[in-house]
């Protein structure tokens, strides 16, 4: 703000924000974007090797790995274990009762997710160092801080007064 003429601090001040607050919102689409990326990637294999390893039949596992990441990624932030309802009470009635118990168990879910959640999390703040890598260099690159001179009062009350 030093470089600014003091009359014009406001609007520097109120440009800077604006800039911050969009930058803001940008940086949360690109984030989402490379966590649902990332879970895309290996989602599918996870979820579908987990399900056949407890006896739901590939087909079934199948079509719940070809589901939206989206869907995944925000039942896992809401708490939701979708799998019971995704692989419905058909395929579960004829699961064995230990497999059932697995499938319906609280820690199932988060535990299937977890490697192709990190796996978008790697990706997402790989992406933030590097932002943050070209960041430094831009600024460290700039040049030299230029300071507006400050004008004293009685030069100021020459030229403001009419």
């Amino acid at each position: 703000m030093n470089s600014l003429p003091a009359g014009d601090r406001g609007a520097g001040g109120a440009m800077n924000q604006t800039f911050q607050n969009s930058a803001q919102v940008l940086s949360i689409g690109i984030f989402f974007t490379l966590m649902i990326v990332g879970l895309a990637a290996t989602l599918p294999s996870s979820l579908t090797a987990g399900l056949v390893a407890h006896g739901v039949p590939p087909a079934t596992a199948a079509h719940v790995a070809h589901l939206p990441p989206v869907s995944v990624l925000f039942a896992a932030f809401l708490g939701y274990d979708p799998v019971k309802t995704l692989i419905g009470p058909h395929v579960l009635s004829h699961l064995s009762a230990a497999n059932a118990a697995a499938l319906a168990h609280r820690g199932f879910f988060p535990n299937l997710i977890a490697g192709p959640f990190e796996s978008g999390l790697h990706k997402a703040f790989a992406f933030a160092i590097c932002a943050c890598l070209l960041a430094a260099v831009m600024s460290w690159s700039r040049g030299a801080r230029v300071v507006a001179p400050v004008r004293g009062l009685a030069e100021a009350a020459e030229t403001d007064i009419i």
